[in-house]
């Protein structure tokens, strides 16, 4: 109210000023007076309307009054003036009457503008109904490029938000079923078990020979049990942003040799032979130092390496490589077992996931170990996930390396080859996407 005020009197008084110029003084004050008056007046008229625009209806309406305003100062300025005989009647007559048609046809022409925005907004409007109805379409669009195309825009980005959002909670209710399922599942099996050796314990019916071998049951049983609830409260925690990180420069190449030799008896036991590549590829340099909790990334390298193990056949392979790529260090686990299906490769990092008969999720694991992988992996600001391999399953995951490590440009390989597992082709390390 205040700008617009300031610009009508500033409007007055060069008015005003031009009649100083073209006529005399007293006839510039004496307008200057009716040109505030008429003005303050039409100014007041417009703050009424303003503060009455609920009862005043449409846009359409509004731009007619406000038409309808200017017109009036104009006629009630032009009959002051033929009063005070600034002007004759008739040419008053005539200002009146060319005012007034001019209005008219000032009333149609916002009409036509008006109605256009009428439509667009009505548009709006009606989307954003439909939205509340559950409807989540994204092409809104308006027939013009300003305001309201700008608030189409802004609409659509909102909806398309709205059922990402949606669709994330909807993920994250299945997944949330899928787990108690999954967990149920598993608690219910030894539960059963345990159920019926305590009883036969308990009623003598297992003696000697037998009871030792319930009792051994039972404890393999609780400690599946306990190994379960175990990794659960560590998923738990790692997806929380729980995990206590002792963060530290780690020597990546070592800590991988040194896991897979602690992991090779494991693997002979199955018939699966182990090797560990520090350097994939690379030739001798600085060595592969990444920022992270040596004991959680063991963590990460011990549940990949089972993993891979348990879906190798006899006689097969598993190779842990590391390699710098950029700022990133790059682990990976290579098996030469059957694979994973492609519309299972997915799904391999979700908590309990079974898959085919080679799923990711051993029967004797509690499925948590690639899940937990991943959440300790985003935890220290990398990222993990199935790389295309020719054959068996191929595990990557990087790690932010530490800024004095980090390799020249002309240190970093064009191409690096993959590990040659029973005859696979070489090919180059493929960057995720």
């Amino acid at each position: 109210m205040r700008r617009a005020v300031a610009i009508s009197v500033v409007a007055c008084a060069l008015g005003a000023g031009i009649v100083a110029v073209a006529l005399d003084l007293s006839g510039a004050l004496l307008t200057l007076e009716l040109l505030l008056a008429v003005s303050l007046a039409a100014l007041a008229a417009g703050f009424g309307a303003q503060r009455s625009r609920r009862r005043i209806g449409s846009l359409s309406h509004q731009l007619a009054l406000a038409v309808g305003i200017a017109v009036g100062a104009i006629l009630a300025a032009v009959g002051v003036a033929a009063a005070v005989m600034f002007i004759s009647g008739e040419d008053a007559l005539l200002v009146s009457v060319m005012s007034v048609v001019i209005a008219v046809v000032g009333v149609c022409v916002a009409r036509l503008l008006t109605e256009p925005m009428i439509h667009d907004i009505e548009l709006v409007r009606d989307r954003l109904s439909a939205v509340g109805d559950g409807e989540r379409r994204t092409d809104l669009a308006t027939g013009g490029s300003d305001e309201l195309a700008a608030l189409a825009a802004a609409t659509n980005a909102m909806i398309e938000q709205l059922g990402q959002e949606e669709a994330g909670r909807a993920a994250a209710e299945d997944a949330r079923r899928r787990l108690i399922i999954a967990v149920s599942h598993d608690l219910r099996t030894p539960i059963a078990s345990l159920r019926v050796l305590t009883e036969a314990v308990e009623d003598r019916i297992a003696t000697g020979a037998t009871r030792t071998r319930y009792l051994r049951e039972m404890h393999t049983h609780v400690a599946a049990l306990s190994a379960l609830i175990d990794d659960l409260f560590d998923l738990a925690r790692a997806q929380a942003g729980d995990i206590p990180l002792a963060s530290q420069p780690v020597q990546i190449g070592e800590l991988l040799s040194e896991t897979v030799a602690a992991m090779r008896a494991a693997g002979e036991e199955r018939g699966v032979k182990l090797r560990a590549e520090p350097r994939a590829g690379q030739a001798p340099g600085p060595a592969l130092v990444a920022r992270a909790d040596p004991e959680q990334i063991r963590r990460v390298l011990l549940n990949l390496l089972d993993n891979a193990i348990r879906h190798t056949p006899p006689r097969g392979n598993v190779i842990a490589c590391a390699r710098r790529r950029a700022d990133k260090v790059e682990v990976e686990v290579v098996d030469d077992g059957s694979g994973i299906a492609a519309g299972e490769r997915e799904h391999v990092f979700e908590a309990f996931f079974r898959g085919g008969q080679h799923a990711a999720r051993s029967d004797n694991g509690t499925g948590l170990g690639l899940a937990i992988a991943r959440a300790i992996v985003n935890a220290h600001g990398g990222e993990i996930w199935l790389a295309p391999t020719h054959r068996g399953t191929r595990v990557c995951f990087s790690l932010p390396a530490v800024a004095e490590h980090i390799a020249a440009p002309s240190d970093l390989p064009t191409a690096v080859a993959e590990p040659h597992l029973h005859g696979m082709a070489p090919m180059g390390l493929p960057r995720r996407a």
